[in-house]
C-alpha cells in the first residue's frame, strides 16, 4: 500500500495512530480519498482514535485495520506495519476466525467473547493470549454495514493468574470433591499427625472420624503394598530433606484384596521458623492408567517381538515423516548403528542416484496419504547396493486423520538381476522372431518367382506373415517397460494393422480399450488381417466411400468387438453368406475359439458385413502359457 512515510520503517514508531491514519494515502487503496468516506464512517474512526480503550475499526472490502493507541500494546510488534493493512493479511494466524466474524457482522449481527483464547505470534514467537472481544457493526445514513468496530481487552494476566490459584492448598482441596482425586491429606511432621478426607481415609482403611482428628502416619502406611513401603518411605525422607515436591506412585491393598494404584503429590512447608514442618498433599487413583500402560508395554514388546522374527525389514514413522522405528533385521542388513538412521537419517542409506526419487516419492505420499512404493538401492553392510522394494501404509484414526506410517523394505536384488537377465534374453529373442519373420517373407518371395503358379497363394501368406511381424513390432517394446502406459492396447494394435488400409479416414476405432499381451497379439493380428482383406477384396473398403467401424465394449469379464462394414450403396445380393467358409474364414475361426476361448458370429445386413467377436478379458490378459478355457 502507497503512503507517505518516510524511508525508515523505524520512524513510524514515533507516529500516533491518528497521525498514521493522516499520512496514509488511502487513495491509492479500494477505499479512495479520505473526504469521500461517509461521515458514519469518519465520525467513527474519531471516536476510535480518541478512545483510552483498546479499539480496532475494520473499513473497506478488505477490512482494512484503523486503532488507536491503547490497541499497539496488543498489536506488539506487528505496529506499525498492520495499520491499514487488510485484518486477514495483518494477522493471517487466526485469519478463519476473523473471517468468520466478518460474515456474521456483515450480516447484521454482533458478537462478543470473553476470554477467547488465540494462537498470536506478534512479539517474534507465537503465544497463547486471551482477549475479551466485542464485535459490532457501523450503519451508513441508509442502514447498510460499512465498518466494523471492535472494543478489544486483554485478558491473558488475568486468566494465567486463575490457572496458577487453582493449583495451591486451597483450590485443590476444594478440587478434590470433583475432579476424580482419591482426596488429600495433611501431614504435621513434627507432631507425627495426619489430616484427611473422608476419601482419603476410607482408601487406606482408617475411619473417617479418626482421620478428620488425625493419627499418625503410620495408621496410613499399614494400607501400602509390603513391597512399597521401603521405597515410599526413601521419597518421603528426601522430599523432607532436599524441601522439595513429593511426586510417588505405589500400591494401596484393599480390605477385600483388590489393589489400587495410587499416585501422591506433596510439597513440603515450613519446617524453617515460620510454623510446623508440614507435608499437605493429595492422592490420585491411576490404576486405569497404569493397566493401559502395562497393556501398551505388552503391546510394543509384542509388536517389536513379531517385526524382528519377520525376514523383512520393518520401520514406522510419525504422521510428518520422522522415521523413529526399526527392526532388527534393518540394522543387521545397513550395519549401521542403532538409532542413526532415526529421522530422516535413513535417505543416506539409498544410493546416491535414488535419494531424490525416494524423498520425492516419500514428499508425496505424506502429503496426499497414498501408498508409498518404490524400488530403490539399499546400502547393505558390506558396502554393496542391493535394490529394495519399499512399502507403507497410513494407520489413521476415527477422524480420518494419520497417526503413524507403518513401513516395509524387502530385499529383492537376486529377482531385480535375474529380471534383468531374462529381459535381455527375451530382447535377443525378439530380435531372432523379428529377423525370421524377414527370412520367411523372403523364402514366399523367392518361391513365388519359381512358381508362378503359386503367385497368390504366396502373396496371401506372406501378407498373413507381414501381419503376425506388424504385431510382433507394436507388442513387444512396450512389454520391455514398465509402469502405467506401458501394456499395448487393442486399439493401437488394429490401428497398426489397418494403417495399409486406412485411406482418407475410411476406418474409425472407438470405445473401451483394453491392454493387450504378447501371447494375445498373434491371434488378433491373424484374426483382423483376414477381415481387412476380405473387405479390402470384396467388401466396403474395396470401394468408393464405403467405411469400417471398429468398436468395443466391456460385458461381466467379456470384451465384445464389433466389426462393421459399411457400404456406399446397399447390395443385399453382394453380402449373402457365402456357401462354403474359405481357409480365411477357417483361420479366423480357429483363432476365437480354438486359441481365445471366445465366439464369433457373422450378420450379412443390407448395408455391409457385421461381425461381433466376443473374448474373456483373461484371454487378451494371458500370459504365453495356455489359460484354461471354461
Amino acid at each position: 500500500m502507497t503512503d507517505h512515510f518516510p524511508a525508515t520503517v523505524d520512524d513510524r514508531t514515533d507516529f500516533s495512530a491518528r497521525q498514521l491514519f493522516e499520512r496514509i494515502d488511502w487513495s491509492a487503496t479500494e477505499m479512495g480519498a479520505v473526504a469521500n468516506w461517509p461521515r458514519e464512517l469518519l465520525g467513527v474512526a474519531g471516536a476510535v482514535f480518541a478512545s483510552p480503550l483498546p479499539m480496532c475499526l475494520f473499513v473497506g472490502t478488505q477490512a482494512r485495520m484503523l486503532y488507536n493507541d491503547a490497541y499497539r500494546i496488543i498489536a506488539g510488534d506487528r505496529h506499525p506495519h498492520c495499520f491499514g493493512e487488510p485484518l486477514l493479511t495483518g494477522w493471517p494466524e487466526v485469519a478463519d476466525f476473523n473471517r468468520a466474524m466478518l460474515a456474521e457482522i456483515g450480516n447484521g449481527g454482533t458478537l462478543s467473547f470473553q476470554n477467547q483464547q488465540l494462537e498470536l505470534f506478534r512479539n517474534g514467537a507465537p503465544e497463547t493470549v486471551f482477549l475479551d472481544l466485542h464485535y459490532s457493526g457501523v450503519p451508513d445514513a441508509e442502514g447498510r454495514i460499512i465498518g466494523v468496530l471492535a472494543v478489544v481487552q486483554e485478558t491473558t494476566g488475568r486468566v494465567n493468574a486463575q490457572k496458577a490459584l487453582l493449583t495451591n492448598a486451597a483450590q485443590l482441596e476444594l478440587a478434590t470433591q470433583g475432579a476424580g482425586l482419591v482426596g488429600h491429606w495433611d501431614w504435621n511432621v513434627d507432631a507425627d499427625i495426619v489430616t484427611a478426607d473422608a476419601s482419603f481415609a476410607d482408601l487406606y482403611n482408617v475411619p473417617v472420624a479418626e482421620a478428620a482428628r488425625g493419627v499418625p502416619i503410620g495408621r496410613f502406611l499399614e494400607a501400602i503394598h509390603p513391597d512399597d513401603r521401603d521405597m515410599l518411605g526413601e521419597q518421603i525422607d528426601a522430599a523432607l530433606r532436599e524441601r522439595v515436591e513429593l511426586r510417588a506412585r505405589y500400591r494401596v491393598r484393599r480390605p477385600n484384596g483388590d489393589i489400587v494404584w495410587v499416585l501422591a503429590l506433596g510439597r513440603v512447608s515450613g519446617g524453617d521458623g515460620t510454623g510446623p514442618l508440614r507435608l499437605p498433599g493429595i492422592s490420585i487413583d491411576v490404576t486405569d492408567q497404569h493397566r493401559a500402560q502395562e497393556a501398551l508395554a505388552e503391546s510394543e514388546a509384542k509388536f517389536r517381538a513379531i517385526a524382528d522374527a519377520m525376514p523383512q525389514m520393518v520401520w514406522s514413522a510419525t504422521p510428518d515423516g520422522l522415521h523413529d522405528y526399526y527392526n532388527a533385521r534393518w540394522y543387521e542388513f545397513t550395519g549401521a548403528p542403532e538409532g542413526t538412521t532415526d529421522g530422516e537419517g535413513w535417505n543416506d542409506m539409498f544410493h546416491p542416484d535414488d535419494q531424490a526419487r525416494a524423498w520425492g516419492r516419500w514428499r508425496h505420499s505424506l502429503e496426499t496419504g497414498e501408498l508409498y512404493q518404490i524400488e530403490y538401492r539399499l546400502r547393505h553392510r558390506s558396502g554393496e547396493y542391493r535394490w529394495t522394494l519399499g512399502r507403507a501404509l497410513p494407520i489413521r484414526d476415527e477422524a480420518g486423520r494419520i497417526i503413524r506410517w507403518f513401513g516395509t523394505c524387502t530385499d529383492i536384488h537376486e529377482t531385480k538381476i535375474a529380471a534383468e537377465e531374462r529381459e535381455v534374453v527375451a530382447q535377443e529373442l525378439s530380435h531372432r522372431i523379428k529377423n525370421i519373420f524377414s527370412v520367411l517373407g523372403s523364402i514366399v518371395s523367392l518361391t513365388a518367382r519359381s512358381r508362378p503358379e503359386a503367385q497368390g497363394f504366396a502373396e496371401e501368406l506372406r501378407a498373413r506373415i507381414l501381419a503376425l511381424g506388424t504385431a510382433h513390432e507394436f507388442v513387444r517394446p512396450r512389454a520391455l517397460e514398465t509402469g502405467p502406459g506401458s501394456h499395448a492396447s487393442f486399439h493401437g494394435l488394429v490401428t497398426a494393422l489397418l494403417s495399409a488400409y486406412d485411406q482418407g479416414g475410411r476406418i474409425s476405432i472407438g470405445g473401451a480399450d483394453v491392454p493387450v499381451s504378447e501371447a494375445a497379439a498373434t491371434p488378433l493380428a491373424l484374426i483382423f488381417h483376414e477381415l481387412a482383406t476380405n473387405a479390402a477384396k470384396y467388401g466396403s473398403l474395396a470401394e468408393d466411400g464405403g467405411l469400417l467401424d471398429i468398436t468395443t465394449r466391456i460385458e461381466d469379464g467379456h470384451c465384445v468387438i464389433v466389426w462393421k462394414e459399411r457400404l456406399a450403396k446397399a447390395a443385399p445380393q453382394r453380402f449373402a453368406e457365402p456357401a462354403k467358409a474359405g481357409f480365411g474364414t477357417r483361420l479366423i475361426e480357429l483363432s476365437v475359439r480354438g486359441q481365445m476361448g471366445g465366439t464369433i458370429e457373422r450378420h450379412f445386413d443390407t448395408d455391409g458385413l457385421r461381425v461381433e467377436i466376443d473374448l474373456p478379458e483373461w484371454a487378451l490378459r494371458r500370459s504365453a502359457r495356455l489359460a484354461p478355457r471354461s
